[in-house]
């Protein structure tokens, strides 16, 4: 069943997935990061089977001109373990409810341009390419 993170011990149930995801990840800091995120408007749901998450979604709301009321995912991603069972698509299913439930207009996500199994499973549940996504580091020197 998929449900939202509500606690501490939630949190940490999904660092295993949500790591494998985003690799740089570490352990001892993401509970606090995620509650960081959270304090901005950052919502995590989680798919727990028999105590274990095999799919977790990061995601916002936001309203745009652009867009008007959306659900954004920041972070999808399912066990490798786990994957080809359909948790995918209950989470994606789940949010695209949740995402009705507060009148979204629509649901965004960005993919690296790299993941084609993540894009054909995109493609499956019925979403498009729309956009080019830009990005530019701020940080770093230009020498």
């Amino acid at each position: 069943m998929v449900q939202l993170v509500k606690n501490d011990a939630d949190i940490l149930k999904c660092f295993p997935v949500m790591s494998q995801l985003r690799p740089h990840l570490i352990q001892s800091e993401f509970q606090a990061r995620i509650k960081t995120q959270i304090s901005n408007g950052y919502l995590m749901a989680m798919l727990d089977q028999q105590g274990i998450v095999v799919a977790a979604a990061g995601f916002r709301l936001g309203e745009c001109l652009a867009w008007g009321r959306y659900l954004y995912i920041e972070d999808l991603v399912t066990d490798e373990k786990a994957r080809s069972k359909g948790y995918g698509h209950t989470i994606l299913a789940w949010l695209t409810v949740f995402a009705k439930e507060n009148q979204c207009e629509q649901i965004h996500l960005d993919s690296g341009v790299q993941r084609f199994d993540a894009h054909q499973f995109y493609f499956q549940e019925g979403m498009k390419i729309v956009s080019h996504h830009f990005s530019m580091n701020t940080l770093q020197s230009s020498d």
